[in-house]
């Protein structure tokens, strides 16, 4: 039955919302700050010497340097090579997939200052696993190159780069950190407050007592989690990276969740969203820059590269803290 007294409503309800709210409002600005002001350009430095260790080309490692700052401008570049006989289908396949880490990391300050204020310490947990599982799809690539590609000319990395930051567009940082905040505020709240709302109603009614005695046997592929946690992977898949965290911050204070399960919720989650997201958002922005069929295998190796990653890292994670 439905408790709406006052009390219950602002201290379950509305004021963890508005908490919720103004951590997420400050978190999003921040994130979106630091990506703006380029904080990864002392790591692209070490594109050169990884790179060759690939067998990638000049144009590859500059693409890899690029894609800390921009993903759109490292796959145009990528493009355009292949486009000229520069780079072979298997090289830009690679290179692509090399692109991970950078890729990962040009986003990291926003997916962490968004899911801080949702998940709070388990952040930084949830985050590593994943950065984690970026690098090692990096090493993975820089391995595989070694054996599949041939041996390397000589090139210039600087020579690319210095082509590359010529062409990119110059912004105010505070500027397109405002623009890019008007933008996305609304968006994450749009998920958020009805997700929060909901998992209070349906705790209110006792929805989670209720699944916990009909999956009181624990039996299944996804037996490791209780039936709480099976809700942060089902609004992961239904929705944006938001959903799944909304479903964690209302159900990791009150319930008996620990952090090791919402953290394997949440890359559960990520792995099984992931491809239907990619088809959705990633599709239309690959194929105007690649051709259609090559732009298809690119997401496809990705997407099957991302899940085996998360996957490896999830499974391990399990077995030490288990």
């Amino acid at each position: 039955m439905l408790d709406l007294t006052w009390p219950t409503l602002w201290n379950g309800l509305f004021y963890p919302l508005l908490r919720l709210t103004f951590f997420i409002s400050i978190g999003l600005f921040v994130g979106n700050l630091i990506e703006s002001l380029h904080w990864t350009r002392y790591a692209a430095k070490l594109a050169d010497p990884l790179a060759r260790r690939a067998r990638l080309k000049d144009i590859s490692a500059a693409a890899f340097s690029m894609a800390f700052f921009s993903g759109v401008t490292a796959n145009t570049m990528l493009s355009e090579a292949h486009e000229k006989g520069d780079i072979s289908d298997r090289e830009l396949i690679l290179s692509n997939l090399f692109n991970s880490l950078p890729t990962y990391f040009l986003h990291l300050p926003t997916i962490f200052f968004i899911a801080a204020p949702f998940i709070g310490e388990v952040a930084y947990t949830y985050v590593g696993l994943t950065a984690f599982a970026a690098v090692l799809r990096t090493m993975a690539i820089t391995f595989a190159g070694r054996y599949l590609l041939p041996p390397l000319p000589e090139g210039c990395l600087p020579c690319r780069l210095d082509e590359m930051e010529a062409k990119r567009k110059k912004v105010n940082a505070v500027k397109q950190t405002w623009t890019r905040f008007k933008k996305r505020l609304p968006k994450i709240l749009k998920i958020t407050l009805p997700i929060y709302t909901l998992f209070f109603v349906l705790k209110q009614l006792g929805m989670f007592t209720w699944l916990q005695d009909s999956m009181s046997s624990n039996v299944g592929f996804f037996s490791f989690l209780p039936p709480e946690a099976l809700g942060i992977v089902a609004f992961h898949m239904a929705g944006e990276f938001t959903a799944g965290l909304a479903a964690a911050s209302a159900l990791i204070a009150d319930s008996q969740l620990t952090s090791v399960q919402i953290i394997l919720a949440l890359m559960l989650g990520n792995v099984l969203s992931s491809p239907m997201r990619a088809f959705r958002h990633q599709f239309p922005y690959y194929a105007g820059i690649f051709k259609p069929r090559m732009a298809m295998k690119l997401i496809v190796h990705n997407q099957v590269l991302r899940g085996v990653s998360i996957a490896l890292v999830g499974v391990v994670y399990a077995v030490i803290v288990g």
